[in-house]
């Protein structure tokens, strides 16, 4: 009864242990997923922006169809902010109406500086389609109209702070700090759990083979009882 009741304990223990160890497991893979979730995309979008600009420095990275742009001021607040990171969707000039949030090339920049502005007016000379532009917290409109040429998309959604995520991962220590760091952590963890699962699986195999012996030798000497018991009533017969 005693070895039952140490044993029942033991059990209960390493039930607990078990059970704390599996919380501990499921929290550290949600955070892992969630990390993932967030930074895997990013890492994503970011190397192909990398690779696209390198590519055809000419034109603005695409993803399937859309463009990613990190939004630098603050000339579209409310709506946008900077820091943002905001989707665009490539659209013919045509199909661009009076109220949308268009990203273009600014006609009075000679670097290829990336401006997003709402469509004030829609201009059409014989087919040639113009856009007056201007920022919801500006004062007044842009000082050229943005010709087809110079269109690149129309705003569709923002990722609020993500711009600012975006930037810093381009950077060095961003790769170190959001990508390398929490993978080199998660791969570290996983091996760890896996040493210590097959540690705690060899630990339990030995446990139950040495109870196993214990058995085989406690039936072997009820064994040797009985067979002793037995000559004994054999020769008290003889007698």
């Amino acid at each position: 009864m005693r070895f039952m009741k140490l044993r029942m304990d033991g059990n209960t223990m390493n039930n607990d242990k078990e059970k704390t160890t599996t919380l501990k497991h499921r929290i550290l893979t949600v955070t892992g997923i969630v990390l993932s979730i967030i930074l895997i995309p990013m890492l994503i979008i970011n190397v192909t922006l990398i690779v696209k600009s390198y590519t055809n420095p000419e034109e603005v990275p695409s993803i399937g169809g859309v463009v990613p742009m990190i939004v630098l001021t603050d000339s579209m607040y409310p709506k946008i902010h900077s820091g943002d990171l905001i989707i665009c969707d490539i659209v013919d000039a045509e199909d661009v109406k009076k109220g949308d949030i268009i990203t273009y090339f600014d006609p009075k920049s000679d670097n290829d500086a990336v401006v997003t502005h709402r469509v004030v007016k829609v201009i059409d000379k014989d087919g040639d389609v113009s856009f007056v532009t201007k920022g919801d917290a500006n004062n007044t409109n842009d000082d050229e109209a943005v010709t087809e040429k110079d269109l690149i998309g129309v705003y569709n959604f923002r990722i609020a702070g993500a711009g600012d995520i975006a930037m810093f991962m381009q950077t060095t220590p961003g790769l170190l700090i959001c990508v390398v760091t929490p993978l080199a952590l998660l791969i570290g963890y996983d091996i760890m759990r896996r040493r210590k699962y097959d540690k705690t699986n060899k630990l339990e195999t030995e446990v139950l083979m040495a109870e196993l012996e214990e058995l085989k030798k406690a039936q072997n000497i009820k064994t040797d009882v009985t067979s002793s018991e037995d000559s004994s009533g054999d020769i008290e017969e003889n007698k």
